[in-house]
């Protein structure tokens, strides 16, 4: 009887002890999970420094468009995307005097209907020139490219940017 008693009570002090441990490997994880961003965003192939490839092809509007003439915020929607459909009102009303620029991936007349009376439209099949260029296989996507073509930031929320304040 009395081994009966020391395996319950060295079986009860091993719980306890247990219990300690996983409450401390709890807390440590929330630290950690703290200091990470809530958003990991797209999983976009080109990184901030990155180089945008070379393309050609033309918008909806007819107008010449290649890596030369990119700038500012270039957007990829899809669709029958949600997301896509959320944030195309956004990215169209921007006031931020960046220059704007959508890929739209497939035929969505009303993705169109958002985006080309604001901004520059380019439609093209998921294989497409841009997408290519950007090495681009998620939507949404944003990048931010500067004066040299290069990435600035990528995300796939307008909040992720480093930009003014979206309207």
């Amino acid at each position: 009887m009395p081994y009966l008693a020391a395996a319950v009570v060295l079986i009860g002090l091993l719980c306890v002890l247990n219990l300690f441990l996983t409450l401390a490997l709890i807390r440590r994880l929330r630290e950690q999970g703290a200091a990470q961003p809530r958003h990991a965003g797209p999983p976009t192939a080109l990184k901030p420094g990155s180089e945008v490839g070379d393309f050609a092809t033309t918008t909806v509007d007819g107008e010449p468009l290649s890596r030369a003439d990119l700038i500012g915020l270039v957007g990829f929607f899809s669709a029958g995307c949600e997301p896509c459909h959320d944030l195309a009102p956004r990215f169209a009303g921007l006031a931020t005097g960046l220059p704007r620029l959508a890929v739209v991936t497939g035929e969505d007349p009303e993705l169109l209907a958002v985006l080309s009376p604001a901004v520059r439209v380019v439609v093209e099949g998921y294989e497409g020139a841009v997408s290519g260029a950007f090495q681009n296989t998620w939507t949404p996507a944003l990048y931010l490219i500067d004066g040299e073509q290069r990435v600035v930031a990528a995300a796939g929320r307008l909040e992720d940017l480093p930009i003014e304040s979206p309207v």
